[in-house]
């Protein structure tokens, strides 16, 4: 009988951890209260318009929108704040870090895509531990199959990479 060799294993340990990556990560919003506060990650061209449909439905919600895609956003509303500094998702995180200890906040929403909403919240919880973080993933769609896929691999290799310390990327 022959032993398997380090490198297929390796190989069969971080194909069935992207699976369980992929598994668990969540599928729709969970509930979210009248007063939440609900932060978007930029990014993605689905993301802010999934945010404000949220608002539309939760009209008592403040959204904040966070990171380098916000350049030329206008917000006309108070409900709306723009945060257009932060250019990575850790930069993001510390961006919310500083609005939720400003605004003394003990509950968040996160609205990013799915693909990417596993390493999200793990980089927010980092940097706030005692913060409740409500997941409301933005599904993946109008694209192939083949690119979702490479998606959801690119976020799991930088989830591993994030795990193991580092955060910027």
């Amino acid at each position: 009988m022959k032993i398997l060799s380090p490198s297929l294993l390796i190989i069969c340990f971080l194909v069935f951890g992207g699976v369980i990556f992929k598994a668990t990560s969540p599928k729709n919003c969970e509930t979210i209260y009248p007063n939440d506060n609900i932060f978007v990650l930029t990014g993605d061209v689905r993301r802010i318009p999934f945010a404000m449909r949220q608002l539309r439905e939760h009209p008592s919600l403040q959204l904040y929108i966070i990171g380098a895609g916000t350049q030329g956003y206008y917000s006309p509303s108070k409900k709306i704040e723009i945060e257009s500094e932060s250019k990575s998702t850790y930069e993001n995180a510390l961006a919310i870090k500083k609005i939720v200890n400003e605004k003394n906040l003990h509950r968040i929403v996160l609205i990013t895509t799915e693909d990417h909403i596993n390493r999200a919240k793990y980089l927010i919880k980092t940097e706030l531990p005692n913060t409740e973080i409500v997941t409301c993933p933005v599904p993946l769609t109008g694209m192939t199959a083949a690119k979702r896929l490479e998606r959801w691999a690119i976020e799991y290799v930088k989830y591993i990479v994030t795990m193991i310390g580092i955060k910027e990327g």
